[in-house]
This record gives C-alpha cells, sequence and structure tokens, in this order.
C-alpha cells in the first residue's frame, strides 16, 4: 500500500502522475476548443456523461481537469470546478443550487464585491439574512423553514473576524443545510473546511492558490458531506448514479456551461504551477504576518491591528485551534492623527494595490476603495473606519518589510 503523501509533495507529482504526453513533468496547456470524435457514438456519450471526455472548452478541457483534480486533492474534497474567478465561483453555485423560494445566511462581514452580489439576488427575489457568524447562536436565530444554505468565510476581509465555524458546521449538519465556506483568506494549506462539515468551499484561485498575481481563478469543491436525493432544486436530468455527486454535476451545467464564466486553459497553467509552492509562500507570508502585527500593535501611532495572531484579537483562541497558521491577511487602524494616504506613499517596499495573495506586500486604505460603495453606515457596522489600512504580507525579507513600516510611521 502507498504511503500518504505530504500536501506539497502531492501537489508536486500531481501532473506527473497522470502521464501526461512526452514524460512531461506538467500537463500541457489544450487550447483546443472543441473535441473531435472519428464514431459519433463516442461524442454521442461524452455529451450524455455515459463516458468521460469533452466535447467544448466552455464547460472542460483537459488542462482545466488537472487543476481542478490538484483543487480537489488540497481541499480533501470529492470533485472540483474551476471558474473564471471567484466571483464566478460563488455565482454559479448560487445560480446552480439555489431557487428564488429559498432563504440563505450569510456572514454580514462578508467581502464587498460578495455581498454586492447578494444584494442583486435580493433584488431578483432571493431571502437573504445576514448575520455576525462569531456565534453559532446568531445563525440558528436566523433560520427559517425555507434556509437552504449558510454562506461563510473563514476569515473576514478586511477585519478579519472569525466565524464560529465548527458550531455552524454540525447546526448546518443536523438541519440538512447547505454549508458553503470561502477558504480563499485561510488557503487549503492552513485549513480544510471539510473537516467542519462543510459541504462545498469555496477559493479564489487568484489568491494565494495562485500565489503570484498573474493569472485569474476561482473554485467550488464539493467535499461529499451531502447527499442530494431529497435536495428539491435538482433537475431529474442530473440525478444520474451517487445522489452525491448531482450538486456538483448541475453545478457544472447550469452555473458553468449556462453562465460561461469558464476558466482559460493558460490561466488554468499558470495557476496550477503557481500551486505547486502554496505551503512554501503561505508558511513565509504568515511569519511575516505575525512578526509585523506584533510590531504595529505596540506602536503608538497604531490603533489598532486586526490580525487573528494578536493575543487581542477577539477570536485569537479559535483561530489557534482551527488554523495551522494565522494567514497574511492583516488590517490595521491608524491614529486620527496620521494622513493615512501620506503614510501608505511613505512605504517604498509595499505596493499600492487592491489584490491579495501576492508574493510582494499590498496594501489599500479601506474606507476609500473595495468598501467605498457601502456608505459611511454600512462600514461602521462592519468596524471600518477611514483610518483603516488593509494588507495581504508577502514574502520579502521581514527585516525589510520592518524597516519600511517603521521608516513610513516615523515620517
Amino acid at each position: 500500500m502507498t504511503a500518504k503523501k505530504g500536501f506539497t509533495t502531492t501537489l508536486l507529482h500531481s501532473d506527473r502522475l497522470g502521464k501526461p504526453e512526452h514524460g512531461a513533468l506538467h500537463k500541457p496547456i489544450h487550447t483546443s476548443v472543441t473535441f473531435g470524435y472519428d464514431d459519433v457514438q463516442d461524442l454521442v456519450d461524452v455529451f450524455q456523461n455515459k463516458t468521460k471526455g469533452y466535447a467544448y472548452s466552455r464547460q472542460g478541457n483537459p488542462t482545466i481537469t488537472a487543476l481542478e483534480h490538484k483543487v480537489t486533492q488540497m481541499e480533501k474534497g470529492m470533485a472540483s470546478i474551476a471558474f473564471s474567478t471567484g466571483m464566478a465561483a460563488i455565482a454559479a453555485t448560487f445560480t446552480a443550487l439555489i431557487r428564488k423560494t429559498d432563504h440563505v445566511i450569510a456572514s454580514s462581514y462578508l467581502f464587498g464585491n460578495s455581498r454586492s452580489i447578494f444584494s442583486t439576488f435580493m433584488e431578483m427575489g432571493l431571502d437573504f439574512t445576514f448575520v455576525d457568524p462569531t456565534s453559532v447562536d446568531n445563525v440558528r436565530a436566523a433560520l427559517k423553514e425555507n434556509t437552504r444554505m449558510v454562506f461563510l468565510e473563514t476569515i473576514a476581509n478586511p477585519a478579519t473576524q472569525i466565524a464560529d465555524l465548527a458550531n455552524i458546521g454540525n447546526l448546518c449538519e443536523e438541519k440538512g443545510i447547505l454549508y458553503v465556506v470561502d477558504n480563499t483568506m485561510t488557503t487549503p494549506y492552513l485549513f480544510n473546511p471539510v473537516d467542519v462539515k462543510a459541504t462545498h468551499v469555496i477559493n479564489s484561485l487568484t489568491k494565494y492558490i495562485g500565489g503570484h498575481g498573474n493569472a485569474l481563478g476561482g473554485s467550488v469543491t464539493d467535499t461529499g458531506r451531502y447527499s442530494f436525493e431529497n435536495y428539491p432544486n435538482i433537475y431529474d436530468v442530473y440525478k444520474k448514479g451517487d445522489p452525491k455527486t448531482w450538486g456538483i454535476a448541475q453545478i457544472r451545467k447550469k452555473g458553468l456551461r449556462d453562465a460561461g464564466g469558464t476558466l482559460a486553459p493558460e490561466a488554468a497553467h499558470t495557476i496550477s504551477v503557481g500551486a505547486e509552492t502554496l505551503a512554501l509562500r503561505m508558511e513565509r507570508q504568515s511569519n511575516n504576518a505575525q512578526a509585523l502585527a506584533n510590531f504595529l500593535e505596540t506602536h503608538p501611532l497604531v490603533k489598532k491591528v486586526f490580525y487573528p495572531g494578536v493575543k487581542s484579537h477577539p477570536q485569537h483562541a479559535l483561530a489557534t485551534e482551527l488554523f495551522a497558521k494565522y494567514g497574511s491577511l492583516m488590517s490595521i487602524e491608524l491614529d486620527e492623527s496620521v494622513d493615512c494616504f501620506a503614510f501608505l506613499n511613505k512605504l517604498q517596499l509595499v505596493v499600492k494595490s487592491s489584490n491579495l495573495g501576492d508574493t510582494r506586500t499590498l496594501a489599500i486604505p479601506v474606507a476609500q476603495t473595495i468598501f467605498n460603495e457601502l456608505g459611511p453606515e454600512r462600514r461602521k457596522e462592519m468596524g471600518i473606519s477611514d483610518f483603516m489600512v488593509r494588507f495581504s504580507i508577502g514574502i520579502e525579507d521581514i527585516e525589510d518589510l520592518l524597516a519600511d513600516f517603521k521608516a513610513a510611521l516615523e515620517g
């Protein structure tokens, strides 16, 4: 019996063990949009899902399949589907599995674009309740007879609140509710939502999994924990084989094929190669973030540090219990005497940018950019002040980062 391999070893050899052409170590980039068959019956069988194969790249491509396999391995799931962006993955999951008569419970601390698309869904007739997910009691109080899904993030962006993930998972299992967890901020290296009974896991592959700020992508992973035989929103045409597979089949057809948020094979290859160093990068980024958080927490011009690794964080103990490390997302609230823009402009190594998960450290003023559309009242409810700055800490040498922050604050 082959011994179980570690996280990075599994990723490094995933493509090779699939025996790509000519002994290549990576799955090649298949740019073909369509695929031909000598026997038309073979083409028909692929269309009817009787045999595995490819017909049209909008819903499947060998290069993208290789990436999906890696994501499934990382998330310890049953199957994954890759999309053009993380937002496309979220939209497809809802498009495929939720109906107008359904009720969804979601975190009140959701990333701005996630909240934005949920607002669009609400305008289309879907019923949402937004709750503080740091306590399972808030989720339980929001339950309705038609509650179909709970949607949470592991670590909220930008104020780093951490959901009561395990207890909410137990509640969802008890009630037979889909439990969708966005794992982007922790990544499958630091945390696997399947361990808290998540039924589906969302990842923005653009961020830490790709890791180099050079390709957009997203994914949804079905963990195999939910059986859809009694789920009312599955179309009869997808009720084939194991009921646990019905949901992911419907997401691929109704969410990917019909909506068309297809990942390009070139981007899939770039993300797949980037993923090989996820563990190495997350170790360095998490260690750098911890060192910077410790420094900033004692600085007189920093009013508050939002980072799960500091003991003052309200969910520090929970983060320690759940996650292998605390990640690289960190925010600070500057003292009101500090000109937020002047501070950012004095940083020399830190890139002023809106992305997360790059190898370089990135920074952005929150209220004036990514959460500007929410307005001052909603930002206040979320704990976002006009002096908040969000950082995605990179893999630079920590001595250089500390020197850069010190000089900017002194300035």
